[in-house]
């Protein structure tokens, strides 16, 4: 039975093994694997795999397979031995070091253990009092100033990947290298810093007392110093360093149990200096813009709780109390108006994030009222100034505040005098003031309690600013704002009423601007929110896909570090796909959304992305390759930010899906990506999607289940496989069939396979009943699985029989089927059932398959050598069984 051909095998292995033919007896092993079902069996195989891969030098793969042994039984010496090895020539000296002497304690008396030990030690002992030296060496010719400083570099590179290793990051400690580091620091040299801040990063990973060491030794003031250099890479790299300090203090102080006496942890103390510091970086004019940025992005990790079941939110409440008005600082400052600390484009968003953060990290209505006054009492104070910049920075405060805690940000702007402020403002001749008042508006315009009120006096303001600005960054602002007034104001405002010549002059205008590079990056944003909006018009989406420029500085531009852009380029991406209603259906689908009762429309000229995508897939050059790839970009993330009930999530699911069925997904998902679509698709597998929607998700993981068995145990992972079981039962042919083509392609993997052998469910006679089904494509699916499992699982043919009465009749059908593929599967089924067991082959030969049999092995068409030597195989086996005699003449003749 199962056993008896693993055993088979397994002595093939070894005989090939003593010869001396590794590849030989490595191949026989893995085939065995594939059968054998006992553990202590797998394990003795997994044993033997290992011995080839140390021959063939493939450590990695010889450590993974002694593993597998060792996971079934601890006791395997030989299994230990061989992972030893494999780990030795892998470098890990230690875990080899551990293995060989439980080895030597199993066998005390085995001199292969000993002497693999003994050696062991030695590289053990060689490695370490080199690092020492080697970490002297490498200080020496760094201080020295005199050194090439190609010299310098390599000893500084080879520093950071030291720190990485345990042992090395104790030498570096041990021989007073923070000093060093710190000298480094102050170099003025920017490759020299950044090696300093790697190898602190290595240092401090997951070492809360080294952390705390280093961060009294180098101070945060040094830190905060690096972090808000102008050099972006120094400074992005000085946050990731103290980040990891954090991680290391935090983690320190959960590990540690709180005594009673013990008010304050170790840990504690110095986070909180650290917090101030970064606080105290906010205002400061000294400190770059990417350096700003980083101390937001820091407090936003740092500060409010992680989870809500934790009732301690006391850091929150001490940052408000020690840095609100700091916050409040940088959101205040108009980049335009001297002063101010420099800013990044994306400073904004993030002050606005960081403040949301903290409010909604509070618990109580006192808490909250608390935040509402500090920031009013800002507002205010810089309201009633009698200089225009510091009104202005009242009202570049409430923007911030109404993207952040709107709750907070509509409350100011109901403060007296904001709102007249700002429309009066619109009208200024100052540019500056101008920008900052039309975005106030638009800000306001989103908050649906004013949005009435805005409605009555924004329109016909920001009307007269498109018409008659002389600046395109105000004129990008105002469109924006009567797109938004108009989605927002819940009045019937159709686009056509305040703009003479319609949605496409407006879209026409955001496309011109969006190219113009001379504009400032904002204002180039701010025409990818007016197309979000127009898109939503038919005729719009057609002249932005025809617009190659335009896309592509719509992509140029979602490449940036700011997330306002992404859902914005997202949006108008999605407004684009989402145009069934307006493209010239497939005929296929227009019976499958006939039946999923959706609305198709008779025909309309107009285009959607999914046809623009399919016109990039058909040019397959270097630019629609771009795209496919910008484009899967940009729907994953939509998928991801969007909530669970989310229309945008199905989309973006569904836009992956189309994707993944008009273009090679390897080239459109590279790398670790493609695995992150299997769950948007595995989403539209539910009952509250359209049949449409389905459909496309099963054509998509099929696709995806044919590239590799990684794929393959994805999709197992999400559960799909009982889903697209499910729609194998749908009444709709062309789902049906997509459902059984994607079984085929996931029955591959032994884990499916093993689902047929289950002897509790008709899995396996839904395939034999569907291989003598009308439909082709699903007899195709049917067939080709049951070829496939027939052929990977001998003890399944036995089984076939007991399926349906039916059985032979189908397989006729197939080897007589109209198509070479119906009858090349059919000739592999029976030659599977005829090598599996001999009573079946009796049936099938005393059946008309003996005669099709015949006459397709005689065929001499080149184009079906596969059919002819599949039927001939059958035919030679019916002669082994001595169920027919082969008679000279070539004619085969029954034996009775």
């Amino acid at each position: 039975g199962y056993s008896a051909q693993a055993v088979k095998l397994t002595e093939e292995g070894n005989n090939h093994f003593k010869a001396g033919d590794v590849q030989q007896a490595l191949s026989c092993y893995t085939k065995a694997l594939k059968i054998s079902d006992c553990q202590s069996e797998s394990a003795v195989l997994y044993r033997n795999r290992a011995a080839c891969y140390l021959k063939l030098e493939d450590h990695t793969q010889a450590e993974a397979d002694a593993t597998k042994a060792l996971d079934v039984d601890q006791g395997d010496v030989k299994a230990r031995f061989r992972r030893a090895q494999a780990l030795q020539k892998l470098g890990r000296l230690d875990q080899a070091f551990t293995d060989a002497q439980k080895c030597a304690q199993l066998e005390p008396k085995n001199k292969a253990f000993q002497d693999l030990l003994r050696q062991l030690g030695a590289q053990i002992q060689q490695k370490l009092s080199s690092t020492d030296s080697r970490v002297q060496q490498m200080f020496k010719l760094l201080l020295d100033s005199s050194a090439p400083i190609s010299d310098r570099q390599k000893a500084a590179q080879n520093l950071v990947v030291l720190s990485r290793e345990d042992a090395g990051a104790e030498q570096i400690f041990r021989n007073d290298g923070v000093k060093l580091l710190q000298n480094l620091l102050d170099s003025q040299q920017e490759d020299l810093i950044l090696s300093a801040l790697r190898t602190l990063v290595g240092l401090c990973t997951g070492h809360q007392s080294r952390t705390m060491a280093i961060v009294n030794e180098v101070g945060m003031d040094r830190l905060c110093g690096v972090m808000g250099s102008a050099a972006s890479t120094v400074s992005l790299s000085a946050c990731h360093l103290i980040q990891v300090m954090f991680e290391a203090l935090t983690e320190g102080m959960k590990k540690e149990i709180r005594g009673k006496d013990e008010a304050i942890l170790p840990g504690e103390m110095p986070l909180r200096s650290m917090l101030r510091h970064l606080i105290d970086m906010l205002p400061a004019s000294s400190v770059s813009g990417a350096g700003r940025d980083s101390a937001i992005n820091l407090l936003v990790k740092q500060v409010p709780r992680k989870s809500l079941k934790n009732p301690d939110n006391s850091l929150t409440l001490w940052v408000i109390d020690q840095g609100l008005k700091k916050i409040l600082e940088v959101a205040g400052t108009v980049p335009e108006v001297k002063g101010g600390p420099p800013l990044t484009d994306n400073t904004p968003m993030s002050c606005s994030v960081l403040l949301n953060k903290l409010y909604d990290d509070l618990k109580s209505d006192k808490e909250r009222e608390n935040f509402n006054k500090l920031c009013e009492e800002y507002v205010q104070y810089h309201f009633g100034s009698s200089d225009m910049e510091s009104k202005l920075r009242a009202i570049q405060t409430v923007s911030v505040l109404l993207q952040g805690p709107s709750d907070v940000g509509n409350r100011t702007l109901e403060l007296s005098g904001i709102m007249d402020a700002v429309i009066s403002l619109c009208a200024s001749e100052n540019i500056t003031h101008q920008q900052v008042a039309v975005e106030a508006l638009i800000h306001a315009a989103g908050k649906a309690k004013r949005a009435s009120f805005i409605t009555a006096n924004g329109v016909a303001l920001l009307k007269d600013l498109y018409k008659k600005s002389e600046n395109d960054r105000i004129r990008v602002r105002a469109l924006v704002g009567l797109c938004k007034l108009g989605s927002a104001g819940g009045t019937d405002f159709s686009m056509k009423q305040f703009a003479e010549g319609s949605t496409l002059k407006l879209a026409k205008q955001c496309r011109k601007w969006l190219c113009n590079e001379a504009l400032p990056l904002t204002s180039r944003r701010w025409a990818i929110e007016g197309l979000a909006y127009l898109t939503l018009d038919a005729d719009v989406k057609e002249d932005l896909v025809e617009d190659k420029k335009a896309l592509q500085a719509m992509f140029e531009l979602a490449k940036s570090e700011d997330k306002t852009v992404l859902y914005a380029v997202g949006s108008t991406l999605v407004n684009c796909t989402n145009s069934y209603d307006v493209e010239k259906p497939d005929p296929q689908m227009v019976e499958l959304a006939k039946y999923a009762k959706q609305h198709v429309p008779e025909e309309h000229p107009k285009v959607s992305m999914t046809n623009t995508m399919n016109m990039f897939v058909k040019n397959e050059h270097a630019f629609s390759v771009c795209v496919i790839k910008m484009f899967s970009r940009v729907f994953m993330l939509l998928f991801k930010i969007s909530e669970s009930t989310d229309r945008g999530k199905i989309k973006a699911a569904q836009a992956l899906a189309k994707i993944t069925i008009t273009s090679n997904p390897e080239i459109a998902f590279p790398g670790e990506r493609v695995y992150e679509v299997v769950r948007p698709l595995v989403s539209l597998l539910a009952l509250d999607c359209t049949m449409l929607q389905n459909f496309e998700a099963l054509m998509a993981l099929t696709n995806l289940a044919g590239i590799s068995e990684r794929l393959r145990q994805k999709i197992i992972k999400e559960k799909a496989v009982p889903k697209i079981e499910g729609y194998m039962f749908e009444e709709h042919d062309m789902v049906r069939a997509a459902a059984t083509e994607c079984m085929c392609n996931l029955a591959l993997s032994t884990e499916v396979q093993k689902c047929y052998l289950a002897t509790d469910s008709d899995r396996l006679k839904l395939l034999v009943l569907y291989s003598g089904e009308d439909d082709e494509r699903l007899r195709k699916a049917a067939s080709g699985t049951l070829a496939m499992l027939t052929g990977e699982m001998p003890e399944l043919c036995t089984r076939i029989p007991d399926t349906t009465s039916h059985w032979l009749e189908i397989f006729q059908a197939l080897l007589l089927g109209e198509s070479q593929d119906l009858r090349h599967r059919g000739a592999v089924i029976v030659m599977n059932l005829m090598q599996a067991d001999k009573s079946l082959a009796e049936k099938l030969m005393e059946s008309e398959a003996l005669e099709i049999l015949s006459v397709l092995a005689k065929g001499d068409d080149p184009k079906q050598a596969s059919i002819q030597k599949a039927a001939q195989r059958c035919l030679d086996l019916a002669t082994e069984y001595g169920l027919i005699r082969s008679n000279e003449g070539g004619v085969n003749g029954k034996t009775m």
